[in-house]
């Protein structure tokens, strides 16, 4: 085995490798020269093996292997998961020679369910990607002429009847609550290049109340925070749906801002559309958090103190 990649399997003081045994208690990993022995267990030492396999595959594709990425390569393997790597290799180019890749294989999933249909709704926690992965599909399609524009929107829930006291026009009283978008979009593209787009109209980023009357044609359109959409809200956006469009909804059911005790759109639709031929659902975890790793500990704790509190 090449000394470099090597070195980039073991990482920095062997703490790569250390992971790889913790993981897999039952075998031995040795490492001498350029080689790479693996002992113990003989179940143990064959998914040991196809882990390294797996990480070599990324090596040579050039990616760069760090902790939470060995992790999840392992946490395949173990799942059985055929083929692990090519979760990590799939990739959407976004402009600048960047690729934005999945980092789980729901995230594999998501990419491919919105390649496969029109409508795709997401639904998970916060930091899994759901909306960072609808953006850069986003960019993509426009970026290769598959669409003319891109559409992005979401509800100013927060807003209300508050909106009048901030200060400015319609715009500047509803960017706080677009800003998410407008930071995807300049990690992808940039920032002039961003509003070169936005002033061109080729990128309109709007409340979701701007939506209604339209026909959106020859668009990729994100709806995010779709869970403080209305039930109306809801079917008012997608049957907004034109010719040569694709639409994403994201959300999170456990995080519904509406007033009032009001149902909320994204949790009902689930129980409407499903079934319908070229749409897609998607379900996110804790599992698929991209931040930092307590974040996913942290959702998971709130996950079980909710449940035992429904239960008592």
């Amino acid at each position: 085995m090449p000394g470099e990649f090597l070195a980039a399997l073991v990482g920095e003081r062997d703490g790569l490798l250390r992971l790889i045994e913790k993981a897999f208690p039952q075998s031995r990993v040795v490492v001498r020269g350029d080689e790479v022995r693996i002992g113990g267990d003989e179940r143990s030492a064959a998914l040991v093996q196809q882990v390294f396999e797996e990480l070599l595959v990324l090596v040579g594709e050039g990616q760069r292997l760090d902790a939470d990425r060995v992790r999840r390569v392992v946490d395949l393997v173990k799942a059985r998961v055929p083929h692990p790597a090519g979760v990590f290799t799939d990739g959407v180019p976004v402009g600048r020679g960047k690729l934005v890749r999945p980092k789980s294989l729901n995230q594999k999933d998501y990419l491919d369910s919105i390649r496969a249909n029109t409508v795709v709704f997401a639904i998970g926690p916060a930091g899994t990607g759901k909306t960072y992965l609808a953006m850069a599909m986003a960019v993509e399609a426009l970026t290769t002429g598959a669409v003319s524009r891109i559409i992005l929107t979401r509800p100013a829930v927060e807003a209300g009847e508050r909106l009048g006291f901030l200060p400015g026009d319609v715009a500047a009283k509803v960017d706080p609550y677009l800003r998410p978008l407008y930071d995807a979009l300049y990690d992808m593209l940039g920032p002039d290049e961003t509003q070169r787009l936005v002033e061109r109209g080729t990128i309109e980023i709007a409340p979701l109340a701007y939506m209604r009357g339209r026909t959106l044609n020859d668009a990729f359109v994100v709806l995010d925070e779709a869970q403080n959409t209305s039930p109306e809200q809801m079917k008012m956006f997608l049957t907004r749906l034109g010719f040569n469009s694709k639409m994403v909804v994201t959300g999170d059911i456990t995080q519904v801002d509406l007033p009032d005790g009001r149902g909320s759109g994204l949790r009902q639709v689930r129980h409407v559309l499903r079934g319908i031929d070229g749409m897609g659902f998607i379900e996110l975890t804790s599992d698929d958090v991209v931040r930092h790793r307590i974040v996913a500990s942290i959702i998971e704790a709130y996950r079980r103190f909710e449940e035992r509190g429904k239960g008592e």
